[in-house]
């Protein structure tokens, strides 16, 4: 909290203002069971202590949290304006940062109370305030990506052929939740040509031997998050889906080694991107190779061309590039990494070669 205050000072902000999401969770480790039309508001600036505004009702909760013990707490009732209270801790004429999960109710409030308040998202002003982990991140990071690849060795072992995409996406979120995910944000199983749509996510679609399959899954341990995308095939692959699939392979693997201090974040879509299209599939490498992981599974920074951002060492990002054949088939090979002070590191750890499956 004291290095997002003293960030937000240097980027020209009176504070922060945060409301329950991820960048309250990050910040001071309150996750309120449920997120309501009652006001909770989370305020830094550099001149104060932290100070956390609650709805009565909910303040033993808030109490129990992490961080509860470094900031401020006050209340309000119902009956009450909260944006009343919430004045009483802002400048009437500042210049604030505002979480991208506050409502535009609470905004509203915050405006009508203090018209001559000015806001501007957290993610434009601040993008990279959570993007650098600490160590204890980066392990918490790791031990997801973990229990994340023990779930695809486990998925290898189910039978896939004669079985819908839904069942092997519902065994996936079954093995996350088994190797210690508190929370399955997406289970990807596009097969055949369903495969060729980067988030089709599962349907009733009978997998047929013969058919590529993308799994693409992840979600939340110890509050960090895990993706990783594997792309397996029921039966003896085709010599052209041996080529596609061995044409991603080698471009993920030369985009992760060019991670390093230093270098633009779109550099390391560059390289993947030049590999895919020195083979005469540029044109079905239809999105970006990465995006940031962390309390969220999809955060700054983000593998872009455009994004100019240096790699630092804490960051932690996806490495995922894919070719996608309209109507066939698809391929996508995704690992989290980590830049380090010398390099790269992965936090999978599972084969990337091309798994037959039953």
């Amino acid at each position: 909290m004291r290095r997002a205050a003293l960030d937000a000072a240097a980027a020209g902000l009176s504070g922060l203002l945060v409301t329950p999401g991820p960048d309250m969770a990050w910040l001071c480790g309150y996750r309120p069971t449920a997120i309501t039309e009652r006001l909770t508001l989370l305020v830094l600036a550099q001149d104060c202590d932290p100070r956390l505004l609650v709805p009565a009702l909910e303040r033993p909760d808030a109490a129990a949290a992490p961080g509860a013990g470094a900031v401020r707490m006050s209340q309000w009732r119902d009956g009450q304006d909260p944006y009343a209270a919430a004045a009483g801790l802002l400048r009437p004429d500042g210049r604030y940062g505002v979480a991208d999960a506050t409502w535009a109710l609470h905004l509203l409030g915050l405006q009508e109370a203090l018209p001559l308040t000015t806001y501007r998202a957290l993610s434009v002003v601040l993008p990279m305030l959570r993007a650098v982990k600490d160590a204890h991140e980066v392990e918490r990071l790791a031990a997801a990506g973990a229990a994340a690849d023990a779930a695809y060795r486990d998925i290898l072992g189910v039978r896939f052929a004669g079985r819908r995409e839904a069942d092997v996406a519902a065994d996936l979120a079954r093995l996350l939740l088994e190797h210690g995910h508190s929370q399955v944000d997406f289970t990807v199983v596009g097969s055949g040509p369903n495969g060729a749509n980067p988030h089709h996510e599962a349907s009733d679609r009978v997998i047929e031997p013969g058919d590529m399959v993308v799994l693409d899954f992840g979600g939340l341990k110890d509050g960090y998050g895990s993706d990783t995308t594997r792309s397996v095939h029921v039966g003896e692959p085709s010599a052209e889906e041996r080529t596609v699939h061995d044409i991603v392979r080698v471009a993920q693997e030369a985009a992760v080694r060019a991670v390093r201090p230093g270098v633009p974040c779109q550099e390391i879509d560059r390289v993947a991107r030049a590999v895919i299209e020195e083979a005469g599939y540029g044109e079905y490498f239809i999105h970006r190779t990465g995006h940031g992981i962390g309390v969220t599974t999809h955060e700054p920074p983000y593998v872009v061309e455009g994004e100019t951002q240096p790699l630092v060492p804490g960051m932690c990002f996806s490495v995922e590039p894919g070719i996608y054949l309209p109507g066939r088939f698809g391929v996508r090979i995704e690992d989290i990494v980590t830049c380090t002070r010398d390099g790269v590191r992965r936090l999978n750890g599972t084969p990337h070669e091309m798994a037959v499956v039953e």
